[in-house]
């Protein structure tokens, strides 16, 4: 039952992350065309302000798609608005272990200023910085890069039926998530403020978007397959 519990964290984590930047669109006057809650054919929702809330029929993760005719019409919004938007995601990854310690806190010890404030940010800032800097290791010892099957397996064992253990496992799973969309790749959300920030210094900087996001989505596609091999390997 733990692989199971895994699974859904893993999808209630990206979820979170698509509703930061769900709700930095909504902070700049981006229009969000539709929020799905998962992947897939739409089972049913409801439209609020313009957006279309769903649920979809793979209730994992979710996504954030923007009210825009086309690319050249995303890229006359206002640079700042871009960066807030990509940075709304990392953000809400950042956000979400405070709450996911701060209860996992309360079930172990009770209710308290250290459990539900200090121990929460003082466990996520210490993972952060810990992923952040021996994220950059993995791709020279790529022989430790594990993919979702891994991360799967390995929570599930360390789940186990502990809700304590669940929602420590998503905080952590969160702020991985938030170290590594911070990468500055292309296709990731740091690559796309540090794209969207050479902007102020040349418009021109507009035309790399398309080939280097072909190049991000190539390069993150091959670090996941390799990544499910080795995870594959470990699992048999």
């Amino acid at each position: 039952m733990g692989y199971v519990y895994a699974v859904f964290a893993v999808g209630f984590v990206i979820l979170a992350h698509e509703f930061g930047h769900l709700v930095a669109a909504k902070l700049t006057g981006i229009s969000v065309r539709v929020f799905s809650v998962g992947f897939g054919p739409r089972l049913f929702g409801m439209t609020r302000g313009g957006t279309e809330y769903r649920f979809s029929l793979v209730p994992l993760g979710g996504y954030v798609m923007p009210d825009i005719e086309d690319e050249n019409a995303f890229f006359d919004l206002p640079i700042l608005s871009r960066v807030m938007l990509a940075a709304g995601g990392p953000a809400a990854s950042l956000v979400l272990p405070l709450f996911c310690f701060a209860f996992a806190g309360v079930l172990r010890s009770g209710f308290g200023i250290d459990t539900v404030v200090i121990n929460p940010f003082a466990r996520t800032a210490e993972i952060f910085w810990r992923t952040a800097s021996i994220m950059p290791l993995l791709f020279s010892h790529h022989g430790e890069l594990s993919g979702i099957a891994g991360v799967v397996s390995q929570g599930g064992r360390y789940i186990g039926s502990s809700i304590e253990n669940l929602l420590s496992f998503a905080g952590f799973v969160s702020i991985n998530l938030a170290v590594l969309n911070l990468l500055p790749i292309p296709v990731l959300d740091g690559g796309k403020i540090v794209l969207y920030s050479l902007e102020k210094l040349n418009r021109k900087f507009v035309k790399l978007h398309y080939p280097l996001a072909v190049a991000g989505w190539v390069f993150m596609a091959a670090v996941m397959i390799y990544a499910t091999i080795l995870d594959v390997g470990r699992i048999i």
